[in-house]
């Protein structure tokens, strides 16, 4: 089996019930998938039900449903919220990323998106902390012009950057290589959230 078998397997398997019980049953999710192992505190964490009662982990969780829900209600300003204003993804900024989200609901509506979280790294770095959560999902949404649902974007174990500012955990990036070519008016999706 392929080191990325089981993670593959669950994300099928969640697609197939996406398709079973409709997209409301399946997207706008974020979870933690059963075999995530959690690395906070030079300690590794594996028991699913411990790992979940981990306040960092209670706390990541509950930025992302912010953003989400912020994504949801296409309220740019609440989900600006969940970027720091240090965000850098290869040169995409706190504005760049304002301007994506923008263009996103000027086209399309009734964004959701789905993260799996397979992997998460806490430490100190200066005085603060920083996570790295590496992450399985994809945007969707439904086309104003044609009505047709699609996939915006989806990635596979992208790592995540996120840190602890004022009390509430926000986004700083995401790690791997930016895109060779994409138009400065079509900034790729998955480095915002």
């Amino acid at each position: 089996m392929r080191p990325y078998g089981k993670v593959s397997v669950r994300l099928g398997l969640g697609l197939v019930l996406c398709a079973v019980l409709g997209s409301e049953a399946a997207f706008a999710k974020v979870q933690v998938l059963p075999d995530a192992q959690l690395m906070v505190d030079g300690k590794t964490i594996k028991e699913h039900k411990r790992l979940l009662g981990q306040p960092v982990v209670k706390e990541l969780l509950a930025s992302f449903a912010r953003a989400e829900t912020a994504v949801q209600k296409e309220d740019l300003v609440a989900l600006m919220a969940f970027y720091s204003p240090a965000y850098n993804y290869h040169g995409l900024k706190e504005t760049d990323v304002r301007r994506v989200w923008g263009e996103v609901f000027m086209h399309y509506k009734a964004v959701e998106s789905l993260h799996m979280l397979s992997d998460i790294k806490v430490r100190q770095v200066d005085s603060r902390l920083q996570a790295e959560v590496t992450c399985t999902g994809g945007l969707y949404g439904t086309e104003k012009r044609t009505g047709n649902r699609i996939t915006l974007d989806s990635w596979f174990r992208e790592v995540h950057y996120l840190v602890k500012e004022d009390g509430v955990w926000r986004f700083l990036g995401n790690a791997g290589e930016a895109p060779a070519a994409a138009p400065f008016s079509a900034a790729p999706h998955h480095p915002l959230f």
